[in-house]
């Protein structure tokens, strides 16, 4: 007879589990502890196999006999119910497993291996912010380019196109990384360039001054009446005209004051290779006032809360508008107008890029070059020393003295 609720209710639990049947193989199991777990017994392929629907009472009786009728209708379809589940189960642990944020913290940990605290530490809070409130749950080998074109879009209408360009970029990283280890079969931010979906904006090029106005900005960086540190960081920039993250960043141990050079390591530059700049008397010199300053600290330019990270990169551009050179003069500036004016005296072209650290994206090449023509470019960087000396008390842009080489 089938059972019924009162019937259940009623039951206790022996010394050993015992079964009370309801009809079509599905039954109680009553347990010792007390506890009543339904089960139905099938046959497939002439094996006798039983099948967990659940427990007694967070699945009713009438609940029980629904999961029994679905499953002896796929039974009936040729399907073994438990088989099914079983692959349903894994299907989700799967999608869960595969989930694109999980992906991605994966290919974090990989991608991270060689580079800069700062940089991955920046990368994962963008994809944390922006990306997985959107893709964070979905599997990856579901998602489609329409889901990147939606998420891209979005972060640009908040006037982030920069950001929205760096997101495609870093996403289109994370499905490469899942194509490689067979998570995923696609990569659909590949199939879409920031051109076909963001709007096209003109390049901004970094502010600086003509050469005419160098000096009065020379002058004005040794008038300058702000922290003596800042204006011999600026003094520094102008004669070696490197990046301003690599000045700032600057420590003691890269300099061989005897040798007259600079060797900045690969991890601290952007192209991620090392380079080297030629010393002229005049940095030096600078470099000997510095030690007065900030030799007791492994950095040259130490920050003025805590003096074991740099300056702001930004202290060297307030100081530049302090002098009345906002929004035409910056610290990258320096760099544009060495290049215009080494150019225009004669100097040769790769040795000029050379020290600009314009490499080759080939690594190997980058690696090798750093190193090429030390001596003209030595002789360059004195040149280059000299002809600001020259110009700063002159008044007016002068020529070289020097022969360019």
């Amino acid at each position: 007879m089938a059972l019924t609720d009162t019937e259940i209710r009623r039951s206790k639990p022996g010394e050993k589990p015992y079964k009370i049947s309801d009809s079509g193989g599905l039954h109680l199991m009553i347990t010792p502890t007390g506890g009543k777990l339904w089960r139905w017994k099938y046959r497939f392929d002439g094996a006798e196999k039983l099948m967990a629907l659940g427990r007694y009472p967070d699945i009713s009786l009438a609940e029980a006999r629904e999961r029994r009728d679905a499953a002896r209708k796929r039974l009936a379809n040729g399907i073994d119910p438990m088989v099914e589940r079983k692959t349903e189960k894994t299907a989700v642990r799967e999608a869960t497993e595969h989930a694109f944020e999980k992906v991605a913290e994966l290919w974090l940990e990989h991608w991270r291996g060689n580079k800069s605290a700062h940089h991955a530490a920046t990368t994962a809070s963008r994809l944390r912010a922006n990306v997985y409130p959107v893709l964070g749950n979905r599997p990856i080998n579901e998602i489609e380019p329409m889901e990147v074109v939606q998420l891209v879009k979005a972060v640009e209408a908040r006037g982030a196109l920069d950001m929205a360009k760096r997101i495609l970029q870093v996403t289109g990283m994370i499905f490469r990384y899942a194509l490689a280890h067979g998570i995923a079969k696609r990569n659909p931010a590949a199939e879409i360039r920031p051109s076909d979906i963001l709007k096209p904006t003109r390049q901004k090029n970094m502010a600086r001054i003509d050469a005419r106005e160098l000096p009065a900005l020379l002058r004005a960086i040794e008038l300058y009446q702000g922290k003596h540190l800042t204006r011999l960081a600026i003094k520094m920039m102008a004669l070696t005209f490197v990046r301003t993250s690599e000045l700032i960043g600057a420590r003691w141990e890269e300099f061989d004051l005897e040798a007259k050079r600079w060797m900045i390591p690969g991890m601290r530059m952007k192209m991620k290779t090392p380079h080297i700049v030629a010393l002229s008397q005049q940095t030096v010199e600078v470099l000997d006032l510095l030690r007065d300053l900030s030799g007791s600290c492994d950095l040259l330019f130490p920050g003025e809360q805590n003096r074991n990270k740099p300056m702001s990169n930004m202290t060297i551009l307030k100081a530049l508008e302090r002098m009345g050179y906002k929004g035409r003069m910056t610290g990258h500036g320096f760099r544009g107008l060495a290049s215009t004016i080494l150019h225009e005296q004669g100097h040769n072209h790769e040795h000029i890029e050379l020290q600009l650290a314009h490499a080759p994206r080939n690594a190997v090449s980058a690696a090798y070059n750093h190193a090429l023509y030390l001596e003209p470019r030595a002789r360059m960087m004195q040149d280059w020393a000299d002809f600001l000396e020259r110009t700063q008390r002159g008044g007016k842009v002068l020529p070289f003295c020097g022969t360019a080489a």
